[in-house]
């Protein structure tokens, strides 16, 4: 082989070595982005699994009919009466949706806004964080555990009546922080609901209202609720309630501080054919001594600022009845006794009755038939000429709930 033929047949081969290791290096750069690619791919997979992460819009609507008629009646003298219709039923009108994110297994925040007909404000908005079994830590603005009625049975669809039972707006919805959870007791079950908020605040007629997300003293309020389920199928339900804290700061008041406590039951047992559903609360709210203002000349005056109020409710549905219509029908009765401080501007003795016909379109979808006939006598010496005076009340509600 001559030197020209070796030289050509070198460089032949370099060129074809060339080639390869070029053709082999873009390969290996192809298979790494791809590596890359999917390894990104997997990781987003793995992050938003199904059920980790997700957002849920459910909430509650009420919508219905009112007609009202109230009768004032003075002491010795003829009663002047009044009657209205209203539609939209503005006693319990409500739309509320809730919206629910839950971040992975631990996070869930809930915010519900409410439109009450008048109003658009905030039911509940609050993040959890669930921390073991057993074990949740909640921060927010959100309903205080105390009794069962405002943050169990309120919701329109819950409730077997239309009208809230009076005397049970406090203490109502406030921010701060809380835990709650439960464990068994052997056999048994018991639940625990604790908070830390702003509280209320001392009005200087001595009226009590919520402070709001700016406190207007120095000290926090604590309340919770403690229940014991002694069955094990978990038919009835025991709980004590109780609440303290500061309400106001700087004249005229001194040290002021209110004092709640209660008790409530609830009780769900079929017996053949009915289903029986027995809910009921007691609560008493207690402020200490404090000189008030008289509304009617400003003079300085106090009193003993105690209210109490209670409920009590059974239900009877025949969920083995052999006609489907009959199975879906719910007759309710609902009493409730209210007392406002006697000498107190708003001084009253509230007595109410409710009976309901109720019918299931679907577990949580109901219309409601409610008669409610109420009784207020002024007990307040306040006002010239009000104290003995009796207001009645009668409604009759046509109300739709559903939960959403």
């Amino acid at each position: 082989m001559n030197t020209l033929a070796l030289a050509r047949r070198t460089a032949i081969g370099v060129l074809c070595a060339l080639c390869t290791l070029t053709a082999s290096s873009q390969q290996s750069t192809v298979d790494s982005n791809l590596l890359r690619r999917i390894d990104a791919l997997e990781q987003q997979i793995a992050d938003q699994k199904p059920g980790e992460s997700h957002l849920m819009i459910v909430g509650l609507a009420t919508f219905g009919f009112n007609v009202n008629k109230t009768t004032i009646t003075p002491p010795g003298g003829p009663g002047q009466s009044q009657k209205t219709v209203s539609l939209g039923d503005a006693d319990r009108y409500e739309f509320s949706p809730m919206l629910l994110w839950r971040h992975g297994t631990k996070w869930l925040v809930e915010f519900e806004p409410s439109f009450d007909g008048n109003t658009i404000g905030v039911n509940w908005a609050n993040i959890s964080y669930f921390a073991v079994p057993g074990l949740i830590i909640h921060a927010g603005y959100f309903v205080l555990p105390f009794g069962i009625y405002n943050k169990k049975l309120a919701a329109g669809w819950i409730d077997k009546v239309a009208p809230d039972p009076a005397g049970l707006d406090l203490p109502g919805t406030d921010f701060g922080v809380g835990v709650s959870g439960g464990l068994p007791l052997g056999n048994m079950k018991w639940t625990y609901d604790l908070s830390l908020t702003n509280g209320l605040q001392l009005m200087p007629d001595g009226e009590l209202q919520g402070a709001g997300i700016v406190d207007n003293n120095l000290n926090k309020t604590v309340s919770g609720r403690l229940s014991l389920l002694p069955f094990s199928n978990g038919c009835l339900e025991v709980g004590v309630s109780a609440l303290y804290g500061g309400v106001a700061a700087g004249e005229p008041f001194n040290n002021a501080n209110t004092t709640m406590y209660g008790a409530d039951l609830n009780f769900v047992k079929t017996f053949s054919p009915f289903l029986v559903n027995v809910k009921g609360q007691y609560s008493r709210m207690l402020v200490n001594s404090q000189p008030y203002i008289k509304p009617t000349d400003s003079s300085e005056y106090t009193f003993d600022n105690r209210s109490n109020s209670t409920f009590i409710q059974c239900s009877f549905r025949p969920v083995s009845a052999p006609n489907a219509f009959v199975r879906n029908l719910e007759l309710a009765f609902r009493y409730v006794n209210y007392e406002t401080p006697a000498n107190s501007f708003w001084g009253q003795n509230y007595h109410e009755e409710d009976l309901g016909l109720d019918y299931w379109l679907s577990w949580r979808t109901v219309f409601k038939i409610t008669y409610a006939w109420s009784r207020s006598t002024n007990s307040s010496d306040i006002t010239s000429g009000q104290k003995g005076v009796v207001t009645g009340m009668n409604n009759l509600y046509f109300q739709f709930s559903i939960q959403l």
